[in-house]
């Protein structure tokens, strides 16, 4: 079925906007319904065909280590490892961003494609399907959404992206970025070359910003719920979208 196995996770941070809930373990780790909500997103990319996972981690890697080992999926065969950002790439003082994951991977997806996400994301199986896209160009899912001065806009060519504006004032359109993309191997090669942003990170969207230059970004618009798993009233909301069986 897939011509794309390999996903990467990003789950090294604390998620402090869960507040008490994520003090002494990261908010991947979170309990909905007596599971971890990395769970649920677990069952969701297994689900969709993807087989080779690995969970790029920091902060509180036993307790992730802990959770995998108990961690079961019938039905197929599938490989989890992780491997801890800071331990490759140093303290989060030194080096951070949504663009580290992939700093921390080329090793591990040599010369495939794959599937980048993060970890405090919810996507359905329907929407991780649609992003298994044998072709040579990159892939951002995005989604439309009432407050898009929240998130990262898509501006589109076609299907082309062209830029993402980063929570904007002003209304430039409203389909947002949902993190979950498709690269090709020519990721790696622009990584090196994007600098620090004004907030001191190492952004992913820096990133897909050079490969959109040269017109090697497409848009797919996701079609189901999509849901970022980060403050405290996220858990009710997520437990509704669990028993609603989006």
């Amino acid at each position: 079925m897939a011509d794309i196995k390999k996903v990467v996770i990003s789950a090294a941070g604390q998620g402090t906007r869960m507040l008490e809930l994520s003090k002494d373990k990261s908010k991947h780790l979170i309990e909905v319904k007596n599971r971890p909500f990395l769970a649920y997103l677990l069952d969701n990319i297994l689900n969709a065909g993807y087989t080779d996972i690995i969970l790029v981690v920091g902060f509180r890697e036993d307790l992730i280590k802990n959770f995998l080992n108990n961690y079961k999926f019938e039905g197929k065969d599938y490989n989890i490892k992780t491997v801890n950002q800071f331990e490759v790439l140093g303290p989060r003082e030194k080096e951070y961003g949504t663009a580290c994951p992939l700093k921390c991977v080329k090793e591990f997806m040599g010369n495939e494609q794959f599937i980048s996400l993060v970890g405090d994301n919810f996507y359905s199986v329907e929407d991780l399907k649609s992003m298994n896209i044998d072709d040579r160009y990159n892939y951002v899912g995005g989604l439309k959404n009432d407050h898009p001065e929240k998130f990262g806009v898509l501006m589109t060519e076609g299907e082309f992206l062209k830029e993402i504006v980063e929570k904007p004032k002003e209304f430039v359109g409203d389909l947002v970025n949902t993190s979950l993309y498709k690269f090709t191997p020519e990721v790696f090669e622009k990584l090196p070359l994007i600098e620090k942003s004004p907030r001191g990170e190492y952004e992913i969207t820096d990133v897909i910003s050079l490969l959109a230059k040269e017109k090697k970004v497409k848009v797919k618009i996701l079609k189901d719920n999509w849901m970022d798993f980060g403050k405290p009233e996220d858990l009710e909301k997520f437990s509704k979208l669990i028993n609603g069986g989006n």
